[in-house]
Order: C-alpha cells, then sequence, then structure tokens
C-alpha cells in the first residue's frame, strides 16, 4: 500500500492569504501545505482519495492518476469537501464517481452540489456520483479492500476517519470514545491531525495528538492539518518522538 499526502495543511493553507508569519513566509517547501488530503494506492491497484477540498484539481496535477475507485469522506466542511466539482475529468473517463460519506455529509453536499447529485436537467459537462452511506461500526470494501470506519468528534460534530490493513486516517479529531479507539489497535502507521501547540475547541493541539499516539501505540505515527502556528517543520520534527513525524505535502510512504 501506497500512501502520498496530497495536503497537510489546515482549511487556510500555508501560506495564509496576506500573511507575514515568518512560516508563512518560508523556503522550505515542507511549510507550504494544501489542504488536507490523502491518496491510497492499494495492493489491489485502486486509487482511493480522503477528502476532496479547495485544492484537490492542484494535488491531482501533482501527483496524476489515470483512474480513481473513490472519495472517503470524513465531514462536510468546506476544506475537506469544496473540491468535488474538480473530479470531471474522472467522470468523463469513467462514470459516476463512487463516494463514501456519512449520511448527513451526502445531504450537506446534495444541498450545496445539487447539480452534481441530481438528474433533473442535468447540464452536460456536470459529473455525476454514486452515493454509499458509511455508518458507524459497519465495514465496507471497495473491490477487494476492506475499509473500517472510526467515529470521532471534532468538538461536537460527528467525524468519520478509516482504517485500511494496518494504516488508519484521522483528521479534525477533538475527542474518542474508547470503544473506538480500540479499532485502532495494532497499527503499523497512524496519521492523525495536530493543529498547533495551543489548546482549540475542536482540534487536537500538539501535545493531545502525542497523548493519543502514546494511547493507540502505532509503529510509526504521522501528523496532519497543520496551522502555520504549530512552527516551521524543521524546528518542530527536532522536537517530536523518534516514532512521530510532521507530514508534508507530496510526503510518500509505502506499508
Amino acid at each position: 500500500m501506497k500512501i502520498t499526502f496530497l495536503g497537510t495543511g489546515t482549511s487556510q493553507g500555508i501560506p495564509v492569504i496576506g500573511s507575514n508569519h515568518p512560516v508563512c513566509l518560508s523556503k522550505d517547501p515542507r511549510d507550504s501545505r494544501l489542504r488536507v488530503s490523502v491518496l491510497i494506492q492499494t495492493d489491489h491497484n485502486q486509487n482511493i482519495v480522503i477528502d476532496c477540498g479547495p485544492d484537490f484539481r492542484q494535488q491531482m496535477l501533482r501527483n496524476p492518476i489515470g483512474k480513481l475507485e473513490a472519495i472517503l469522506f470524513t465531514h462536510e466542511h468546506a476544506d475537506h469537501t469544496a473540491g468535488i466539482d474538480d473530479i470531471r475529468p474522472f467522470f468523463f473517463r469513467q462514470g459516476d464517481i463512487p463516494i463514501y460519506a456519512h449520511k448527513r455529509v451526502a445531504e450537506a453536499l446534495q444541498q450545496r452540489f445539487g447539480y452534481i447529485f441530481s438528474d433533473a436537467d442535468r447540464y452536460p459537462g456536470a459529473p455525476s456520483v454514486a452515493v454509499n452511506y458509511v455508518e458507524k461500526g459497519v465495514p465496507f470494501h471497495i473491490g477487494q479492500q476492506t475499509i473500517i470506519p472510526v467515529e470521532a468528534r471534532h468538538n461536537r460534530l460527528q467525524v468519520f476517519g478509516y482504517r485500511l490493513e494496518n494504516f488508519a486516517y484521522l483528521t479534525d479529531v477533538k475527542s474518542m470514545d474508547p470503544d473506538e479507539m480500540l479499532r485502532l489497535k495494532g497499527l503499523d502507521v497512524l496519521v492523525i491531525n495536530a493543529l498547533r501547540e495551543e489548546a482549540h475547541h475542536s482540534h487536537f493541539n500538539l501535545q493531545e495528538a502525542l497523548e493519543f499516539i502514546e494511547k493507540i501505540q502505532p509503529k510509526k505515527a504521522y501528523l496532519t492539518h497543520i496551522s502555520h502556528l504549530l512552527g516551521f517543520h524543521a524546528e518542530v520534527e527536532e522536537k517530536l518522538p523518534d516514532h512521530v513525524s510532521l507530514a508534508y505535502d507530496n510526503l510518500t510512504i509505502t506499508i
């Protein structure tokens, strides 16, 4: 399984528009972060993307793939969904693109992108999707690949992370029930959000992310959904435990 981090930034991305913060002015390419997303290329020759934010087109141009088996959505916020119109090239080649999401998230997408979901008076250039609902505690399959949803809370909003074999991807997490944490045992790689050092009402800060990693005990962990306020990539990386690293855009790992 090959994992490519398409984006590792928070909702504003880095650099933030108009910001003179030193991290936003950094020349280190690892400090430039598109909105958070990941591409999973499975051992069954499937391409699965988790979240489809406003930088999706740019991410696909950076990391070109010829087909897309599925998009998994964590939740409905714009930095995770606003790029859905840019699935059009895949739709033109493949037909309806399968998406997987909580029913609430699918309904929110239908309200915001009705032309994608409606068959009535369809514009010829509009993409179309095949909607699959994800339910708490119910694994599902994309071809030969089994996917286990893992529920968490983004403040009070329900969000899903996803486990594929011994890899799990979670973002926008602030809390998780102990029963859901059990779904994350025995991981080779865990990806989890770490917004900044200061506490935040709906995201793990760095300390909370490290404490969560300590509870889960993966062999390796990567931090994502990173704000410029966390600091320079190189400086933060030096402070982390040996088995924890900051993810960065276009980082590729193989499991």
